[in-house]
């Protein structure tokens, strides 16, 4: 079974990034990527997860997740997408509006190739930095203290859906932040600027959608990134 919450040591050789949500625009993303000088022989990225849906590159998810320096979490429309090649019930309509027409038309023995790969991605990431652990999930993080999320994931379903899928911190502007951790970085709800709430940055700048972009934070100094030229 894949690790539900997934730890990665400090980066000794280059610098690590977080990104929003993708939604199969990776072009714009390597374009992002380039201009703040993006170095895959020593960087690393990570993704908040929502790699797919509504974009027009969906399929190239499995190209960057076999990709060493890129390592994402799973978010709802992976979620979503399992659910459906494994023939679990959803809403087709509402799969289908929400970007996923890609995968429903997609030759259906190819489907599984990308649920095995979303199968595999954690729904927490913990990375290491100077100042302390910096956490990424892709809605937000189910309980008060990083340190008790390994076992309600495993635990409780709610916590993995939660982790997923909620937006109340934001809908409510709770600054309680999470405890445990110097800051915990969260897509999903589209933001026009980021949005930092306690500890807890909301960098889903829509980078997939007409007029905005990819914000890409430096988990080190945690500022957005910049170009580089």
């Amino acid at each position: 079974m894949p690790a539900l919450l997934a730890r990665y040591e400090r980066n000794e050789r280059g610098r690590d990034f977080a990104v929003g949500d993708i939604h199969g625009h990776f072009t714009r993303l390597q374009a992002a990527l380039d201009r703040i000088g993006f170095d895959p022989g020593v960087d690393r990225l990570f993704s908040v997860g929502d790699l797919v849906d509504r974009g027009p590159e969906c399929e190239q998810a499995l190209i960057w997740l076999a990709q060493p320096w890129f390592h994402a979490v799973r978010g709802n429309h992976e979620d979503i997408a399992m659910r459906y090649a494994k023939g679990n019930p959803v809403d087709v309509g509402s799969y289908i509006a929400n970007g996923g027409e890609w995968f429903v038309t997609l030759d259906p023995a190819r489907r599984p190739s990308f649920a095995q790969a979303f199968s595999q991605l954690p729904l927490a990431i913990e990375v290491q930095t100077d100042a302390g652990p910096v956490g990424i999930v892709h809605a937000d993080c189910p309980v008060r203290d990083w340190s008790r999320l390994g076992i309600a994931l495993r635990l409780r379903r709610a916590a993995r859906d939660r982790a997923m899928w909620t937006r109340e911190r934001l809908q409510r502007e709770d600054a309680s932040g999470v405890a445990g951790l110097r800051a915990l970085v969260v897509g999903h709800t589209p933001v026009a600027e980021p949005v930092v709430l306690g500890n807890v940055f909301h960098i889903d700048t829509g980078g997939w959608m007409p007029g905005g972009r990819f914000t890409l934070l430096d988990l080190d100094t945690l500022e957005v990134a910049t170009d580089a030229s």
